[in-house]
């Protein structure tokens, strides 16, 4: 589903001709409510909640068994608060491996290891209990227990003074302080003086450094090409497309750091898309102009500096999902002006897309309509609190324990927190196409995704390619990245590294450490593995997977050509220079 028939709408938020009051009444409605539910459909989430109960009332089995999974629960926690008596008795149930709040050894002292354990307990089973209910829909059951799991964070023991023991220590070792301080920065929040850009992590101060210049500049990208660093490169020209709701120097953060800088080293003339921070003057701009102004022309100006040589393009997150559908179309119109495809946790069919398809109905989708209608703008504050509230255990209720309860300063102090703390928004038009066209009706994999007047083919896809998956990715499951070995039958060499999202494509080549990978590769009409067959049969690396990726770059590269660094020139030629990277786009709050 296209989302040509969107209602238009002034900069100000003023109906459109034809446009009934009530519609206005519906956004100045879920605007506010948008504030409390951060962005989430309290329709969805009822819908929900009323689907669970009442097929769990008509399920006398599944009662029966919640009752018997408590009485042993409660049976277990007493023998344990009778053996710890004595301050002998071994804890009676752990945490899951990645929740890190009872890590401390003052939980495991009387009476906080009968507090955590019996928080644990229930848990436990309140996700027994909102999963496996006969007859409720998958995506019901999977939003319920998320909504679930909410609440029971929310009063997580770890949460207040009294039940902390780590809090009561710091309490008791500073006078009170901690509680002082952790005053003055809840004054600072509500205040809104916090500091919103660390200092020191400002692009071209501490980040995104790699010398390089503009060289174009419409309304939507401006397009960086980067400094040689050797005496001679790689024929083919390296392409990225960052994601357009994060700044590109995800790909560009401290020397150390820098991808973008690392190929630069290795020979390789790199060109990055500079994504505009939109504003309510571009609610109108959606996913053809994102495609057109944005991947496009980027293409298009590369090739126009390079002439003669195809191009290596690259894609991160949603840019590598933009940047598949561009080379489909390139493919379907017989453009050759790509040499080889890499995707960066990119996913092209979002039939299981993480948590994040929690957010995906449609009544979700007509909230956050309603709600960006007005401003023209999904503002990057509510997509941070959604990205925050899949993992709320660690970025919400556990920094709000080390700012509010144990004082801690908040100074940022990596690149890449610095770098996600720099939120963009989302034109109005664009994102609702894209969760919609995507996410909620999987074009793009089903072969229904329209570019011009003609559908893409991702079978279409004939070049080689390189695909990254991160294990612990929650916004992009490598399982769902994996699915491209379903959907085209270019050569295709696959890598799953460690990490998440972020940290894993972050991955740079150290003397020690690096999450490990793993990477084969399957030729072109090649047989198709399964993930669970591809794990045991790919063997596994230590170290960075960006130097297996340079030598895959290069493999598929045909010749090296003397450098040719970007100079100014006639403002009418290929090799206009605008400004000194990293730009002015990226600069925009």
């Amino acid at each position: 589903m296209r989302i040509s028939d969107l209602p238009s709408q002034s900069a100000t938020g003023a109906a459109a001709p034809g446009e009934t009051p009530v519609r206005e009444l519906d956004r100045a409605l879920y605007a506010q409510l948008a504030w409390w539910t951060q962005g989430l459909s309290p329709a969805s989430l009822a819908a929900a909640a009323t689907d669970w109960l009442v097929h769990l009332a008509g399920s006398p089995d599944k009662q029966r068994e919640l009752v018997i999974k408590a009485q042993r629960k409660l049976l277990r926690l007493a023998t344990s608060a009778a053996a710890s008596a004595d301050q002998n008795g071994a804890p009676c149930i752990a945490p899951l491996p990645q929740d890190r709040r009872f890590a401390a050894p003052e939980w495991q002292a009387w009476p906080f290891n009968l507090i955590h354990q019996a928080f644990l307990f229930e848990q436990q089973w309140w996700y027994n209990a909102t999963t496996g209910v006969p007859g409720v829909t998958r995506h019901h059951e999977q939003v319920w227990t998320f909504a679930v799991r909410q609440a029971l964070d929310m009063f997580s023991p770890s949460n207040f003074l009294l039940t902390n023991p780590v809090v009561l220590k710091e309490t008791w070792r500073s006078g009170g302080m901690n509680l002082v301080m952790g005053w003055h920065n809840a004054i600072e929040d509500a205040s809104g003086a916090a500091a919103t850009a660390p200092t020191g992590f400002e692009p071209g101060r501490g980040v995104a450094l790699t010398p390089g210049k503009v060289v174009y500049r419409n309304r939507l990208i401006e397009l960086i090409q980067y400094e040689p660093a050797t005496a001679t490169v790689c024929a083919e020209p390296v392409l990225m497309v960052p994601p357009w709701i994060m700044k590109y120097y995800i790909l560009d953060l401290s020397p150390a750091n820098s991808l973008v800088r690392y190929l630069v080293g290795q020979g390789h003339t790199v060109f990055m898309i500079s994504w505009k921070n939109p504003d309510a003057a571009d609610r109108d701009l959606g996913m053809d102009d994102y495609l057109n102004l944005g991947v496009m022309a980027a293409i298009d100006q590369v090739a126009a500096r390079r002439p003669g040589y195809a191009i290596q393009a690259l894609g991160y997150c949603l840019g590598g999902t933009l940047l598949a559908i561009a080379a489909a179309a390139m493919a379907r119109d017989g453009d050759e002006r790509l040499a080889s495809l890499t995707l960066l946790a990119a996913q092209v069919d979002f039939t299981e897309p993480g948590e994040l398809g929690l957010f995906i109905d449609e009544s979700q989708l007509n909230f956050l309509d309603n709600v960006m209608a007005g401003k023209g703008y999904l503002d990057g504050t509510q997509m941070e609190g959604a990205f925050a509230l899949l993992n709320s255990k660690d970025m919400v209720w556990s920094r709000m324990v080390q700012n509010y309860l144990l004082g801690k300063g908040r100074r940022v102090t990596s690149d890449l927190a610095a770098w996600n703390a720099d939120a963009t928004r989302m034109p109005y038009r664009q994102q609702s196409e894209y969760l919609r066209s995507l996410y909620l009706d999987n074009d793009l994999a089903q072969g229904r995704y329209r570019v011009g007047d003609r559908p893409v083919a991702l079978s279409d896809l004939h070049l080689p390619m390189f695909v990254l998956g991160t294990r612990r990715d929650t916004v992009a499951p490598w399982l769902s990245v994996y699915k491209l070995h379903l959907l085209a039958d270019a050569e295709l060499t696959f890598c799953l590294t460690g990490g998440g999202h972020n940290a894993g494509v972050v991955n740079p080549p150290l003397a020690s450490g690096g999450h490990g990978y793993q990477i084969a590769t399957r030729a072109r009409d090649g047989r198709y593995f399964d993930p669970d067959a591809w794990c045991a049969a790919a063997p596994q690396q230590s170290g960075s997977w960006w130097p297996a990726w340079e030598h895959w770059l290069r493999s598929h590269a045909t010749a090296q050509i003397a450098s040719n660094p970007v100079a100014p020139a006639d403002p009418a030629g290929p090799d206009t220079v605008f400004d000194a990277a990293p730009g002015n786009y990226v600069l925009v709050r």
